[in-house]
């Protein structure tokens, strides 16, 4: 009877992460059940899943959109938030910087060609509505107070890109209701220029009262704010009537051009391409009102 020596049993075999092979990896996804390192470990709501279950996921899960086609942001209204600050960062800047070089620099004026000024330059129509008037304190408040109020619902419902989208144009629009209906600069006349976010904040009055009707809501008391507005911009000397018509008018041309878009692959596209037409339209008037 011979004795031989016994063999070793066979050592179970370590588990190693699909992606990168050279590293042992004891944790398995809760889904698919394969080991992966903590290089590809994501955390879910139990345990943790592989990038590839999650890139997955992902892939197949349907994207939570807004009613009107925008991605669903939770939390605070940054886009709102980001436009109130870029306003008081500026003001402050108005009152360190010496003289008016930021009103000289970003202020819009009805001129063409007055030497102080220079050509007419078309992105003071969208730099002016982040100053305010240094010698009224309530200009920039109330016009921010106004901003987070209406920004608080109409980002949500519109989404962050759509918003913002809209707000810039209206800004923009403000600034042509005000070339449109004021005489341009002539040699000895006064020359007044316009500053505010008062004809963007009437764009979201107009966005927001167009989604309300889209949305068969009761507009009674949007309507008594754009009118009692509109009232002070006539009786109180030196506010711009003209850009508040701008702004409201745009912002509801822009909340139509989102709202009124058909649901579908191509929303988003129609979308865009409404907003530019809106912007196009502009552009054009502003043209032939400084060529003409």
């Amino acid at each position: 009877m011979s004795y031989g020596i016994p063999s070793a049993e066979p050592s179970a075999q370590v588990p190693v992460c699909p992606r990168h092979p050279d590293r042992p990896s004891y944790v398995r996804c809760q889904r698919c059940g394969r080991p992966a390192c903590p290089d590809c470990q994501r955390a879910a709501a139990v345990g943790f899943q592989c990038v590839d279950c999650v890139n997955e996921t992902k892939r197949t899960t349907p994207e939570v959109r807004t009613v009107y086609g925008g991605a669903v942001a939770t939390g605070k209204p940054l886009a709102t938030f980001a436009i109130i600050a870029s306003c008081a960062v500026l003001y402050v800047l108005q009152w360190l910087v010496p003289g008016d070089a930021i009103y000289q620099a970003l202020g819009f004026a009805n001129i063409y060609a007055e030497p102080r000024y220079g050509q007419f330059e078309p992105w003071r129509m969208l730099t002016a509505a982040f100053l305010h008037s240094q010698g009224f304190i309530l200009h920039i408040a109330l016009n921010m107070y106004m901003l987070w109020a209406f920004g608080q619902a109409l980002e949500p419902i519109l989404g962050r890109i759509r918003f913002l989208a809209l707000y810039l144009i209206s800004a923009i629009g403000g600034s042509v209701g005000y070339l449109l209906l004021t005489p341009l600069y002539e040699p000895g006349r006064p020359l007044y220029g316009v500053v505010g976010a008062s004809g963007a904040i009437f764009g979201l009055f107009g966005a927001m009262l167009l989604v309300q009707r889209h949305r068969g809501g009761d507009t009674r008391q949007l309507w008594i704010l754009i009118a009692i507005n509109g009232v002070i911009g006539f009786l109180i000397p030196q506010i711009a009537w003209q850009a508040h018509l701008g702004g409201l008018i745009t912002g509801g041309l822009c909340a139509a051009a989102l709202a009124y878009a058909p649901r579908g692959r191509r929303r988003t596209l129609i979308q865009v391409l409404g907003l530019a037409a809106v912007l196009a339209l502009l552009i054009a008037v502003s043209w032939v009102r400084v060529t003409l």
